[in-house]
């Protein structure tokens, strides 16, 4: 088996002549990049690009992966079979993004897991970690609404950190939340900064827009699909802060790699998408600040199961969540044994 150092994982409806498509392609064929992009119902039947390995519907029910089975349609969360796709070639990082991004040079730059120099907040409760990139008021999508007035943290410490992790910026059409877009003008262009890292007790909702997973942090890469399109990354992204803190880890948030040409969307109808979160986001964190989670590595699969459990609980999530959930830990053992 050829073993890799990189994967980038994509879903879309697009054709496989979409020029960021094919700029991903273009640059995966020279770096020895495997790409892959999943599709969907909407997505075209046939296509071709050179330098990217293509999943249709019908591709993915064939994959002897318990999740192509019973993973449900017409969602994002079918991306989750890309990353799945992606382990197998056993890569040190998976890159994801979506395809209205347009990489920067520095977009492929090296991660690593290793201690690295960042700032870090520890126990400063919610951060808006945009406001350490520019000083216009914006704030991540799935930031929680009641604390957009929270002073921004000074307590601030230059070390090197543990961040397994890795959030990039977007320029120009950042991610933001939809109460952002109707009430505020875009472009903006963030400034350059020092990477920032989160660790334990300060929280900022991260996407999965462009994110770099190192191989540590696999199983926390879960989307969840019984729930709202708009949440599932913002979700997914509180309960892998909540279990990262169980490994000594941060999420690191670092200059802007990537500039957003936005898809068409409506914004009233992400409006609605994002109303679970407006209403519950702080609520999610408080309640699983609160769980007993166990430490290390060895415990995140059972640690993510509490997690998601708790937003079961909390009506949030559809109890048929679990079967999903569960079979992606059986997925995870098969594929990351090769």
């Amino acid at each position: 088996m050829d073993f890799i150092k990189k994967a980038l994982v994509i879903t879309t409806i697009a054709s496989s002549k979409h020029p960021i498509l094919q700029k991903f392609a273009k640059i995966s064929l020279k770096q020895n990049i495997d790409f892959i992009i999943i599709g969907d119902k909407k997505s075209p039947s046939k296509f071709t690009l050179k330098g990217a390995n293509y999943f249709s519907l019908q591709k993915q029910k064939s994959l002897k992966l318990k999740l192509s089975k019973i993973l449900p349609t017409n969602h994002y969360s079918r991306k989750n079979l890309g990353y799945l796709i992606a382990m197998i070639k056993n890569p040190e990082t998976i890159i994801e993004t979506d395809d209205d991004n347009i990489p920067l040079k520095n977009f492929f730059s090296k991660k690593t897991t290793t201690k690295q120099n960042s700032y870090i907040s520890k126990n400063a409760g919610w951060v808006n970690v945009y406001k350490f990139f520019t000083k216009k008021n914006i704030w991540p999508r799935g930031f929680a609404l009641e604390k957009l007035q929270t002073p921004l943290t000074k307590q601030l410490k230059f070390s090197k950190v543990i961040s397994p992790i890795q959030q990039g910026l977007a320029d120009k059409n950042p991610d933001v939340d939809a109460i952002y877009r109707l009430t505020n003008k875009l472009p903006i262009m963030f400034n350059l900064s020092k990477n920032i890292s989160l660790g334990k007790g300060s929280i900022c909702p991260f996407n999965s827009q462009n994110t770099s997973w190192l191989r540590d942090a696999y199983p926390l890469m879960y989307l969840p699909s019984y729930c709202s399109f708009r949440m599932t990354d913002i979700w997914r992204s509180f309960i892998a802060q909540r279990v990262a803190w169980t490994c000594g880890w941060s999420i690191l948030f670092h200059n802007s790699t990537v500039v957003q040409e936005r898809n068409e969307h409506n914004l009233m109808r992400d409006f609605e998408e994002e109303i679970s979160g407006y209403n519950n986001n702080l609520k999610i964190m408080n309640n699983l600040m609160k769980l007993r989670l166990k430490s290390g590595i060895k415990n995140i699969k059972n640690n993510m199961i509490l997690c998601y459990k708790e937003l079961i609980l909390m009506n949030l999530i559809d109890k048929k969540e679990l079967k999903l959930l569960n079979a992606w830990f059986l997925d995870l053992k098969q594929v990351l044994k090769k």
